[in-house]
């Protein structure tokens, strides 16, 4: 594999076919581990190919380790990783079922009207439409979302849960799937085998052909805090995502300063794609 993103702004047909064409980019979260530079920089050393951002409020923006204004934060992240740049918006839902106390959340973290008109306006080239922990984020409102989403940002949208947000219902199926693909979603998030108790290799491999078929891909993310387990165990997940059909597999935030273990970042990397193509991507110049 070799994803060579040079370009800093993508179409949703730009940025998918260029995905479709690899054999399993990844991801990595949040803004920092290192205090005078940002957690993106250390995701793109180690590897990584999309830049997620989590916990960010769009509307009043702050990147550790960046000097930047509200405006200019992702074309600034654009200039020192060359890499596509996403956040996550949550889809709160104040009706749901909880399994925990809900946590609240600003509402620059939180998916409206305001928060994704601001997506085209700084510059993402993508979102994920998901949940953190006590979020209270349902698959049902991020069916909504995905919709909603559509109609006003031109990028990428993922769409899903890794783990249950709070809220009492399944993370992910194979309907929830057919469900985000019918509303529009380019990308369907679902957890990584190994990550959700109940959720195999069988469900992600129904899941991965009945999106693929319909033209989508599949992004398996590790969000429970296994991101931070040893790196035996993290290749073992990689190879089981790999082997059920993933596009891309994404690795949490949850290690030093929010940023998963670097070593953890390499490991998966060699494990999906090999040393060849893991250091080529360490290695080169995002000026190439």
């Amino acid at each position: 594999m070799n994803l060579l993103y040079l370009d800093l702004i993508f179409s949703i047909s730009g940025l998918g076919s260029k995905i479709k064409g690899n054999d399993c980019p990844f991801t990595v979260n949040r803004e920092s581990f290192i205090g005078d530079i940002t957690n993106a920089e250390i995701a793109r050393a180690f590897g990584a190919d999309m830049i997620l951002l989590n916990c960010l409020d769009v509307l009043n923006p702050y990147i550790f380790g960046l000097e930047h204004n509200k405006d200019n934060f992702v074309d600034e992240l654009h200039r020192l990783v060359g890499r596509p740049i996403g956040v996550n918006l949550e889809p709160v839902d104040l009706e749901a079922e909880m399994l925990e106390d809900r946590l609240d959340i600003a509402k620059g973290r939180q998916l409206n009207l305001e928060t994704v008109k601001r997506l085209d306006e700084v510059g993402f080239d993508f979102v994920c439409l998901t949940g953190n922990p006590g979020t209270g984020v349902t698959n049902e409102q991020i069916e909504k979302a995905i919709s909603f989403t559509k109609e006003n940002f031109s990028g990428l949208i993922i769409a899903g849960k890794m783990h249950g947000a709070g809220s009492d219902e399944p993370v992910a199926d194979l309907e929830i799937a057919k469900r985000f693909v019918k509303a529009g979603a380019d990308v369907i998030l679902v957890p990584a085998v190994g990550t959700v108790p109940g959720f195999d290799m069988d469900d992600l491999k129904a899941v991965c052909k009945e999106v693929h078929s319909c033209g989508g891909l599949i992004l398996s993310a590790i969000g429970t805090s296994q991101e931070g387990s040893d790196t035996d165990t993290i290749k073992d997940i990689a190879i089981m995502n790999k082997i059920c059909g993933v596009d891309i597999q994404h690795i949490g935030d949850a290690g030093y300063g929010g940023v998963a273990p670097v070593e953890n970042i390499m490991a998966i990397s060699k494990a999906v794609r090999g040393v060849r193509h893991t250091v080529s991507m360490m290695a080169r110049s995002i000026n190439r």
